[in-house]
């Protein structure tokens, strides 16, 4: 999508099709509608009286030959009550106006920018909503995307605060569909190999430093957690690094993400119910957000040093697969029971955790599709944050907050330790029905040691289950908006 400002009287915009928005109760004079011409405002005013315009949220009016502009069509977004309005809002108000556009097809959109500062969020909203997850069918329309969106400023020039805004967002946004690409491709087409081609792929491509390490080193390095999990795959398992390590910031901490990249999971010898089972394709999601961010601050640049670890397998019943009731000694030296084989991601994230310690990580960020249960507690609106370190787990909720994604932080306490203890190991990998969010990522952060850590479980806001008015059925890409956010704002903390 071209991104384009435009300077001028909005009567005269010439577009075939310009998009406004305004607050329920009064749509026809409130948000960015207030910038459009009198008449404009008059006409919206006889249509809000009539029952027409409403203003509800993501409701579309559209008008033809619109009474004192040039563009062809005109069409009001509702926002919803003013009260209630937020960051969140007004990307979903960008991307309901793009695809309300493409389903039309409409390649161009005039969007009437309300107010600078939220110019960065419209563009990210429409990028966002200009993305189908329709790779593989046969009659997919390649054609219908808005090719071209122009943010309207009216008499207002674009200063370079605002061209700056739109180049970010632009990156942003732009990651955020790379690794909702990734989530989306079929486990045949996306293997523990293949997401490391791509991954590498993209490294090189934005000027990171990559290691993908095979079989022989995740064994040598005795990532016997990590490797359990894989050695029951036909495909060979890979450790995906990459980092961030720019000069200008030799003396920061440096920041580890790790992704789970379980290409798909069956669950194993404790093997999942078939109702459902081709969503574990997804399974690879916090990976694959992980690589989305590394994607996103190779071009942003801030001014922090970032090692990205994905630990990358299938979860197969085979011959050689790990059974329920084996004892494995973990990299750190931690020994595991296994009580579920189904609870793998952890076990990858353990030794992953460790690795990325080793490797310098002053901090560690984890995302994950890790439980069931967190979408129990949450759903699959909002994702679980979990952490010993409160000022981490704080700092990750000020900038899910300030990009609009949902996070709610979920407790941690010794208590809970009790659950995943084991009467013939160090811990177990489950700790029951009871809490199972919790005493999943629990588990995880016994592998931080005293390396501030925080657990972000997606398991529910990995996937969009239907069609909304902004966002495609299909995968999100969250959380790679709130973690580049946190990124780019880590050294003003």
């Amino acid at each position: 999508m071209k991104i384009e400002f435009h300077h001028g009287p909005l009567a005269q915009i010439k577009s075939p099709l310009l998009a406004a928005w305004g607050f329920e109760g009064g749509p026809q004079s409130s948000g960015s509608v207030e910038a459009l011409p009198s008449a404009t405002q008059k006409m919206l005013e006889q249509l809000h009286a009539s029952g027409e315009l409403t203003g509800k949220a993501y409701e579309c009016t559209l008008v033809h030959h619109p009474a004192g502009l040039a563009a062809e069509r005109l069409l009001v977004v509702g926002a919803g009550k003013e009260e209630k309005f937020s960051v969140a809002q007004h990307l979903r108000l960008a991307g309901t106006a793009v695809r309300y556009a493409r389903a039309r097809n409409i390649h161009q959109l005039g969007w009437v920018a309300h107010k600078a500062e939220t110019i960065r969020d419209a563009v990210e909203g429409a990028i966002l909503a200009d993305y189908d997850a329709d790779k593989y069918r046969s009659d997919r329309n390649p054609e219908k995307r808005v090719d071209r969106l122009e943010i309207e400023l009216g008499e207002t020039e674009a200063g370079k605060a605002e061209v700056e805004a739109v180049k970010e967002a632009q990156v942003i946004a732009e990651s955020v569909n790379f690794a909702r690409d990734l989530v989306n491709e079929p486990s045949n087409r996306m293997t523990p190999a293949l997401l490391a081609e791509q991954a590498v792929q993209m490294a090189r491509q934005f000027g990171l430093e990559s290691e993908v390490l095979g079989t022989d080193e995740i064994r040598s390095l005795k990532m016997n957690a990590f490797w359990a999990v894989a050695q029951g795959s036909s495909e060979p398992p890979r450790l995906i690094v990459i980092q961030y390590m720019p000069e200008a910031a030799p003396h920061t901490p440096v920041v580890g993400l790790i992704g789970k990249g379980v290409t798909f999971d069956t669950g194993g010898i404790s093997i999942k119910p078939s109702q459902n089972m081709e969503e574990m394709k997804t399974d690879m999601a916090g990976g694959a957000a992980m690589l989305g961010v590394m994607r996103a601050i190779a071009q942003l640049k801030p001014k922090v040093r970032v090692i990205a670890v994905v630990p990358a397998t299938e979860n197969m019943p085979g011959g050689r697969a790990y059974k329920p009731g084996d004892v494995i000694t973990s990299m750190s030296g931690k020994t595991i029971e296994i009580l579920n084989t189904d609870a793998e991601g952890r076990l990858a994230l353990a030794d992953a955790l460790h690795y990325a310690r080793l490797r310098g990580a002053d901090v560690l960020i984890d995302a994950a599709t890790l439980t069931g249960a967190v979408t129990i507690a949450l759903g699959n609106i909002t994702t679980g944050v979990f952490g010993w370190n409160k000022e981490w787990v704080g700092r990750v909720l000020a900038s899910a907050a300030a990009t609009g994604e949902r996070m709610w932080e979920l407790p941690v306490d010794d208590e809970y330790r009790d659950l995943y203890k084991s009467s013939i190991a160090d811990i177990a990998n489950s700790g029951g029905r009871y809490g199972g969010a919790i005493t999943g990522a629990m588990f995880v952060g016994e592998f931080a040691g005293d390396t501030p850590w925080v657990h972000l479980d997606i398991a529910g806001t990995r996937w969009n289950y239907e069609e909304k008015p902004y966002l495609a059925k299909g995968p999100t890409g969250h959380p790679v908006r709130a973690l580049v956010h946190l990124l780019m704002n880590l050294h003003r903390a």
